[in-house]
């Protein structure tokens, strides 16, 4: 398992624990969860593993290796405890996997996506919010997840990118990366170059605030109404540059989608599309942004067209060309910051609607008419593959209530 697994994964030595006592001296210790090969009846020995406070999984064989008996006792011995009802508590169904390391190991990815959440760092520029008038959001990051939240004003921002323009060292190489990037053949201009140029001095000042605030994730606030007017051109660029270098950016400061954009960006190791939605219609969903990572693969770069902004027609604004026959992982959180609904869906098309520049639609894998009437909140996270169990097991483990269609 800790060869194959797609992220850092160490197992302790083998304990056997056959009474009380063994299992409180196992649980102890700076493991992050605890692995239980469930081979013989021992509820109560079992209990004292799951009141240590840490994530457990449990592991049976049927076919595997030897019969291990609580393929046969976990349900009504521990988890309904000799009752009609399952317990309330972090351990359930869907910790226990039969004959499969593989489903160990994806859920132990998600318990690894859960711990890098716990107090993520981000920058804010210009403070945090909740799109549509829903500051609460902000409050729900710290509470849910925590998330350190670590603003950075407009002025201080215009001061970093006052100095960095007067800079005439730091404009010069910002015009050479330009140039680096509009001579490849996958990048097309289509908007005036100084564009790009003071965009990638807004991308420096960014990249100093990240490692004045030693962390990867960044989101910027009132865009559109308070950037521009300082960098004259748009965050659209930097941010999918930031992206694609391995960085957690969003646009819009929004804490409703955000930590889904996070846990998201954890679980399937890539680049995450922070975007708007249309109206789930026929069996297809477009969604759309002004700014998205051009590598959502992680490393594939695609083509990109670089526009103005929409809203704005200003600026520089990507607009990234996903392959048709893509599959996708789509998260829409609510605003109350209570429930995720999830669903697989392919890339059928990358239109260019007179909407947000970057725009996929989707072929849903699921029941499109129940997308439309259980759609909340605004903003949706969009991801590269199929991650869905991964996210909802996390989620639910933070105590999401949540929904895969």
């Amino acid at each position: 398992m800790a060869a194959g697994s797609p992220f850092p994964l160490q197992f302790e030595p083998l304990q056997t624990v056959g009474t009380k006592d063994q299992a409180a001296l196992a649980a102890t210790g700076g493991h992050d969860a605890v692995l239980i090969y469930g081979a013989q009846r021992e509820p109560e020995v079992i209990e004292v593993l799951l009141r240590a406070g840490k994530p457990a999984l449990m592991f049976v064989r049927l076919h595997s290796g030897p019969f291990y008996y609580m393929y046969i006792g976990v349900h009504g011995h521990l988890l309904r405890q000799r009752t009609d009802g399952l317990r309330k508590s972090g351990f359930g169904l869907t910790d226990i996997v039969v004959d499969k390391p593989a489903d160990l190991v994806w859920r132990l990815h998600a318990l690894q996506a859960l711990k890098s959440m716990r107090g993520k760092r981000i920058v804010t520029i210009g403070g945090s919010d909740g799109w549509g008038g829903h500051p609460e959001a902000v409050d729900r990051a710290r509470e849910i997840w925590p998330l350190d939240l670590r603003n950075v004003s407009y002025e201080e921002l215009g001061k970093n990118l006052q100095d960095a323009m007067q800079d005439p060292q730091q404009v010069s190489s910002c015009k050479a990366q330009a140039r680096q990037m509009l001579d490849q053949n996958r990048v097309t201009l289509e908007t005036d170059r100084g564009f790009v140029e003071r965009a990638f001095v807004l991308l420096e000042v960014f990249r100093k605030l990240l490692a004045a605030s030693e962390t990867d994730a960044i989101t910027v606030n009132n865009c559109m109404s308070t950037i521009m007017p300082i960098s004259k051109t748009t965050a659209c660029l930097p941010l999918m540059l930031l992206n694609d270098t391995g960085h957690m950016a969003f646009c819009e400061s929004d804490f409703v989608s955000i930590p889904a954009g996070m846990l998201l960006g954890y679980v399937s190791n890539n680049p995450v599309f922070l975007c708007n939605p249309s109206l789930p219609y026929d069996g297809q969903v477009t969604v759309s942004h002004c700014t998205a990572p051009s590598r959502m693969d992680g490393t594939t770069s695609q083509t990109i067209r670089i526009l103005t902004h929409y809203e704005s027609d200003y600026g520089a604004a990507p607009k990234v060309e996903v392959p048709k026959g893509q599959v996708l992982t789509v998260i829409d959180a609510d605003f109350a910051s209570m429930r995720w609904l999830g669903f697989v869906g392919e890339v059928s098309d990358s239109p260019f609607y007179p909407i947000c520049r970057t725009q996929i639609s989707i072929r849903i894998k699921g029941d499109a008419r129940r997308l439309a009437e259980e759609t909340r909140g605004w903003h949706w996270i969009v991801a590269f593959g199929d991650h869905l169990d991964k996210v909802g097991y996390a989620a639910r483990k933070a105590g999401i209530e949540w929904l895969a269609l």
